[in-house]
């Protein structure tokens, strides 16, 4: 889902792919519906490609995004227009193990600016991997399919 969902450099806000056409995307403004086009010299991130930077390794965006709507049970947060206190302390408060070295209160705001934005137009619906439960559930079918090979066996 947040593959099509694009950060576009100079332009603000979000921006949904779509169509891939030739050396372009046609995208469309989540603030304001319009469409464009993003060439390729621009500078175009999707947000599955973004990570927040932490203590251990580094988290996805979707997952970070799971933990403030999980939190605030899907309601909107803090505005990213807030003072540096109350974004950090908001940070601290969703992810302490964010690297306070690494992530700046630029990058927290364009994380509460963004959250907004996708829960604003209902689009935060996470997948299966932005939750721990079913990496546990294959691992408990990786073990089953052991003990059933070593049951073959003897």
């Amino acid at each position: 889902m947040f593959k099509d969902i694009l950060a576009i450099a100079g332009k603000p806000g979000l921006n949904k792919m779509i169509k891939n056409s030739g050396n372009a995307l046609i995208v469309e403004s989540l603030s304001n519906g319009k469409r464009f086009q993003a060439f390729s010299n621009m500078k175009i991130i999707s947000l599955s490609d973004i990570s927040i930077y932490t203590e251990e390794e580094d988290m996805p965006l979707e997952k970070v995004f799971k933990k403030i709507y999980d939190k605030y049970n899907g309601e909107n947060i803090l505005g990213h227009k807030s003072s540096s206190a109350e974004i950090t302390a908001f940070f601290e408060d969703v992810l302490p193990e964010y690297d306070e070295y690494r992530v700046y209160v630029s990058d927290m705001r364009k994380v509460i600016q963004w959250y907004n934005i996708l829960n604003e137009k209902g689009m935060l619906v996470f997948n299966e991997e932005a939750t721990e439960e079913p990496q546990e559930e294959i691992e408990n079918s990786e073990k089953e399919t052991e003990t059933e090979t070593e049951a073959k066996a003897e």
